[in-house]
């Protein structure tokens, strides 16, 4: 899976030349290590297992068939690779008697974000490698990404002070340790180089990443490439993942894998204070764990599928929402979350994550996903219960193999406390109207992704919002979107 983030200005702002140059030069050295490599032999034997060892294959993934601008090398000890994610997004006016300073904004506006990605790695041996990112964003977000917590665009970030040099996205080390002498082949991709891997295996990670990356991913909804926009449809939105303002954070991660089923663990840095942009370097005090169980098996008989599990746990300088409001209530002013001395406090939650493959070309899946909501919605978006499903179709159904096209339905709550917080005039990271009548932020998004040619991408998506931010007395809310992608 791959995230994208994106700074927020006011207006966009021009690329950055030394991804530019990049992504240029990317071109011509894939050229130049594709022909080397076509001479030498293979740093890994290929070793293909029989049907009868082969383990149980899951849904049907878009990306192995994605077509890019020029090909991977595929025989080497090194990947390199890029894209570059264009979102362009506006709404009308909408009904709203009164609005905030965290409000979506009733009038018609526009906005238009990038993300540029560099992709690197390189293969120590058949069981070692570095994987290396690094990323430019700039553009714009409606309403500076205020007022949804389902938000329309995946690829935004709120905080318009980021620094807008390119930034290391993800350094990590990865580790492969083998527990079982068979072997089952890999696709190399930019998150893992190695053509083939023990059947029965422990990874290890260790550096910097984005925890989507190896949880709650999904084949039909996670990926703002080629799949839907919103972040709620993409990502479980009451799993308040340990991240920065640009959606990563530093730690380790465990990972067990055996034939049909997989298990995995990570402890990862909290930041310092909601959506911040620093991480507090002290684990025995602020910290996140992360819990997957993921069986490869399907509901519907001789269909592939997959079942994950989720449960986390944060430990954070987070503000309790019954206080604050209790607190504000005796002084006669407006609750802030955030004042108050510095102390650890706990949120948990858990997921379930389910992926149905229906027919040869379509992919059904849902989420669900739930935490105490007593304390601040922390890291990712202000959600306390959600509810998601949707599908996705594969353009092979209608002869056009590279398109891809969706449709998702989500439903976003928050807990008692929260709400009260809100109505009595509080502001979080994401919202805060002034005022709430509140009712579930319920969302539906529609998109097609067209391939144009090699790999240029078009994709026209549409979401109706009714009850932005849970409450009732402002919208419905449409928000039509095109976005342009192109993978080298």
């Amino acid at each position: 899976m791959k995230l994208k983030f994106i700074f927020h200005t006011k207006n966009a702002v021009p690329f950055s030349a030394p991804i530019f140059l990049a992504l240029f030069f990317l071109s011509i050295a894939q050229i130049t290590i594709i022909q080397a490599a076509a001479q030498q032999s293979p740093a890994i034997p290929q070793a293909t297992p029989t049907s009868s060892d082969a383990p149980t294959p899951p849904p049907d993934n878009d990306d192995e068939q994605t077509e890019a601008m020029l090909p991977h090398f595929q025989s080497t000890r090194f990947w390199l690779s890029g894209q570059a994610n264009f979102v362009s997004q506006a709404h009308p006016d909408f009904f709203a008697p009164y609005s905030g300073p965290h409000s979506l904004s009733p009038h018609y506006e526009k906005a238009t974000s990038r993300v540029l990605t560099l992709y690197t790695g390189f293969r120590l041996d058949n069981s070692s490698e570095f994987i290396v990112d690094v990323e430019e964003a700039g553009g714009s977000a409606l309403s500076q990404g205020f007022g949804l917590a389902g938000d329309a665009n995946l690829d935004i970030v709120r905080n318009p002070l980021l620094s807008k040099a390119p930034y290391l996205g993800r350094g990590e080390f990865h580790k492969v340790f083998a527990l079982s002498k068979d072997k089952v082949e890999n696709d190399r991709n930019a998150f893992s180089l190695f053509s083939e891997l023990p059947r029965r295996r422990l990874e290890f990670r260790f550096g910097k990443f984005s925890l989507p990356d190896f949880f709650d991913i999904n084949s039909a909804g996670s990926d703002t490439h080629f799949q839907f926009l919103n972040w709620t449809i993409d990502n479980n939105g009451a799993w308040d993942y340990a991240a920065d303002t640009r959606g990563y954070t530093v730690g380790a991660v465990l990972d067990f894998e055996d034939r049909n089923w997989g298990f995995r663990f990570a402890e990862a840095l909290m930041p310092k204070v909601a959506n911040g942009i620093d991480l507090v370097w002290k684990p025995w005090q602020v910290h996140a764990e992360n819990f997957e169980y993921e069986l490869r098996r399907g509901i519907l008989p001789k269909q592939a599928g997959v079942i994950r599990v989720l449960a986390y746990t944060n430990a954070a300088n987070m503000g309790v929402y019954r206080d604050q409001v209790i607190k504000a209530e005796d002084a006669g002013t407006t609750p802030d979350i955030t004042d108050h001395p510095w102390h650890v406090t706990r949120k948990y939650g858990f997921g379930l994550n389910l992926q149905q493959n229906l027919t040869r070309y379509l992919t059904a899946f849902a989420r669900f996903g739930w935490d105490d909501g007593r304390t601040e919605s922390f890291a990712y978006t202000e959600v306390d219960q959600t509810f998601d499903q949707g599908i996705g179709a594969n353009g092979a159904w209608w002869h056009r193999k590279q398109d891809r096209a969706g449709l998702a339905f989500v439903s976003n709550a928050i807990k008692k406390d929260h709400q009260n917080y809100l109505a009595a005039g509080g502001f979080g990271f994401l919202l805060g109207d002034g005022h709430l009548n509140y009712g579930r932020e319920n969302i539906l998004e529609a998109y097609y992704t067209l391939h144009v040619w090699r790999g240029i991408y078009l994709a026209p998506d549409i979401q109706h919002v009714n009850n932005p931010g849970y409450n009732r007395d402002r919208g419905p809310v449409v928000i039509p979107g095109f976005r342009a992608h192109v993978e080298f």
